[in-house]
């Protein structure tokens, strides 16, 4: 579920100057119980990660700016790549073949959805629970389904433990979305469809936005918009590269195009 940038999708920029440390320093790294000097240092790294990697290439949304700068992502990674979680790429996540996306790719999905803060966010795919924290700090509530129960058990216990009370993680498939809650403002999927899941569609809330990757080798960044009347929008925003979703999607035929 997570991913980073494809390879020549963009244009290389210049270093920004640095947001300063105490500016930025989140709440969440005090719930970790790390020390001052260690919190002051993650600061630091997530100001000049958002900086470098994140205003340079064009996000500008405030309130995805503040989440990005306000989560810990070192707390979402395995200890032995904690030295590596703020570097320009996604992080290994540990007995697994997912991944922690790249911060980028975190951010601009997040300003992608236009998310209120008082709306309600689908997110298929919780890996480690880092997108969803993020989520988390500019939306009302986030529902995230992952797959693999090992990591919903995880996401979850760390979730919980630096205090994302709006955050609510499910073990199981992904593809029919999550009925009970639904309609969502928001639907972000993490893990890359060759084709796109209808009962995702289908939970979308008029005036909804989807952000999902789509395609096999080659894959496709895109945003589904519903509109007042149901009508569904698609737009193409950049190559990405993302793991396959599994499950249900790999079993399902694809429907046939109407005349």
């Amino acid at each position: 579920m997570r991913a980073r940038r494809a390879k020549g999708s963009g244009v290389l920029f210049a270093c920004a100057v640095l947001l300063l440390a105490a500016a930025c320093g989140p709440a969440g790294d005090a719930k970790a119980g790390v020390t001052p000097a260690a919190q002051d240092d993650t600061a630091r790294k997530r100001a000049q990660m958002v900086e470098t990697q994140i205003v340079a290439r064009g996000v500008r949304d405030p309130n995805v700016l503040a989440a990005m700068r306000d989560v810990p992502r070192h707390e979402f990674v395995d200890a032995s790549q904690r030295d590596h979680a703020h570097d320009d790429g996604p992080v290994p996540i540990g007995g697994s073949r997912q991944t922690v996306s790249q911060p980028y790719i975190v951010a601009l999905m997040t300003e992608l959805l236009e998310l209120g803060p008082e709306e309600k966010v689908l997110e298929i795919g919780t890996g480690s629970g880092y997108q969803s924290a993020v989520l988390g700090r500019v939306a009302g509530h986030v529902y995230s389904i992952e797959i693999i129960p090992e990591l919903a058990r995880a996401s979850e216990e760390r979730l919980r433990r630096l205090g994302f009370k709006n955050v609510t993680v499910r073990e199981g498939d992904g593809y029919r979305g999550w009925p009970e809650h639904a309609p969502f403002d928001g639907i972000i999927v993490t893990a890359a469809p060759e084709r796109i899941p209808q009962p995702l569609l289908d939970q979308l809330a008029p005036n909804g936005r989807m952000v999902i990757p789509v395609g096999g080798f080659f894959q496709e960044l895109k945003v589904f918009k519903k509109d007042a009347n149901g009508k569904v929008t698609e737009k193409d925003i950049i190559p990405v590269r993302f793991v396959p979703m599994t499950g249900e999607i790999e079993k399902t035929p694809p429907v046939p195009p109407q005349n």
